[in-house]
């Protein structure tokens, strides 16, 4: 991982789009400062495309389509993408699985969830767990003492034992069925709602993340970043990120900001 103060301002000058991990990466130990967002409005206020690839929630994820400064918002791991269409002033959310399809797993995710629990001393259903549409989420230090990793580990082990998707993220062990990611989804949302080819552009987009689940969408950006906490997670990366911000969470996204715009001016 390079420091970022060496990415190329020529680079920096094609930039058109921005998609970033949400926590501890523009947020800061579970809040979103003022000097964050105000970064993240910037970049709309300068026509720079913008959109949350995160593992949070349907429930959250509707709120940031329509409140945030973003053209959209890839949520529970790649499960959908909604955006705020402004011409029909309503939310639009795309899942990738039927509704029908959403109950039947949930069920059978709840279960797994079940013996997790059991097995496992000290884990919990993340808080946010009830927001949720098409995974489970676990959590072993947002609202719990933080595990360790071999613990965090076990649980993701578990998962894919039942057959589950499983990522890690810096809050949660998150697991699904069906065969896609951040990446998978991001691609998608790109097409359909920036008319965007990212296989084509991905040279002109930046992303900004932080932790394992966010491996495909390092390996995919050339131009990918890591806030200065990326390092914490380092060695359970696949693929690390080309670059990384001296700032962490949401200092190192205002960090991102504030050379990018620099460079286009």
């Amino acid at each position: 991982m390079q420091p970022l103060n060496t990415i190329p301002v020529a680079i920096l000058k094609k930039i058109h789009t921005v998609f970033f991990d949400i926590d501890d990466t523009i947020t800061t130990e579970g809040r979103l400062t003022a000097h964050a967002y105000v970064a993240l409005e910037a970049l709309k206020r300068h026509g720079i495309l913008t959109a949350a690839i995160t593992g949070r929630p349907a429930g959250w994820c509707d709120h940031i389509a329509r409140m945030w400064p973003v053209d959209g918002v890839v949520g529970e791991n790649g499960a959908f993408y909604f955006y705020f269409d402004e011409k029909a002033k309503k939310c639009v959310q795309h899942f990738l699985a039927d509704a029908a399809t959403r109950v039947a797993r949930r069920a059978q995710m709840a279960q797994i969830a079940a013996s997790i629990l059991q097995a496992v001393p000290g884990c919990a259903l993340a808080s946010d767990q009830a927001y949720r549409e098409a995974d489970i989420a676990i959590d072993f230090c947002e609202d719990v003492p933080r595990l360790s990793e071999a613990t965090v580990t076990q649980i993701h082990a578990m998962m894919v034992a039942a057959g589950l998707q499983a990522k890690i993220s810096s809050i949660h062990v998150n697991g699904w069925f069906g065969d896609y990611n951040k990446l998978s989804t991001t691609k998608i949302f790109a097409r359909d709602v920036l008319k965007r080819d990212l296989q084509a552009e991905r040279a002109h987009c930046l992303f900004l993340g932080d932790s394992p689940n966010d491996a495909p969408m390092f390996e995919f950006f050339p131009n990918a970043i890591g806030v200065a906490n990326v390092a914490d997670m380092a060695h359970l990366l696949l693929h690390k990120p080309t670059y990384i911000a001296e700032g962490r969470g949401g200092a190192g996204f205002a960090e991102v900001v504030a050379i990018l715009l620099a460079a286009r001016q």
